[in-house]
């Protein structure tokens, strides 16, 4: 397959009308999740290029950035809780209560290729709805 050929098969599966795309983004509080869910992954993309110079080029770990570099995460983390309606405590209980779910001893290999996603989604859902989510 040459590159052309590429593009023009690639293009079958692109989505026909974009301006969907624009409508939804204009719905209440989804700029906001864009912003929330671009900058924690910029932020975890910079904390990872730390660790590649170190990894790959030997530079010193430079932990004074990496610790700059997760305060800024976690204020885009503090954006996307206030979006979606929830609190820390809520989102560390759910997550706590989805593992004990998926290992109930410990970690396990076995267990974290054979999950029961229905479980866990129920354990997600109810934390979600909960009324000590607010």
């Amino acid at each position: 397959m040459t590159p052309d050929e590429f593009l023009k098969a690639s293009a079958r599966t692109d989505i026909p009308d974009y301006n969907k795309v624009v409508e939804r983004f204009n719905e209440p509080g989804v700029a906001e999740l864009m912003h929330a869910i671009m900058g924690m992954v910029t932020e975890a993309g910079e904390m990872m290029d730390a660790l590649k110079k170190y990894l790959i080029y030997g530079k010193p770990l430079d932990f004074v950035n990496i610790t700059e570099e997760s305060g800024d995460l976690e204020w885009y983390q503090a954006l996307l809780l206030r979006t979606v309606q929830t609190r820390y405590e809520t989102v560390m209980s759910i997550n706590i209560a989805k593992l004990k779910k998926r290992y109930p001893e410990k970690f396990t290999e076995s267990e974290a290729l054979n999950r029961d996603l229905d479980a866990e989604r129920a354990i997600l859902e109810e934390g979600t709805n909960s009324p000590a989510r607010r």
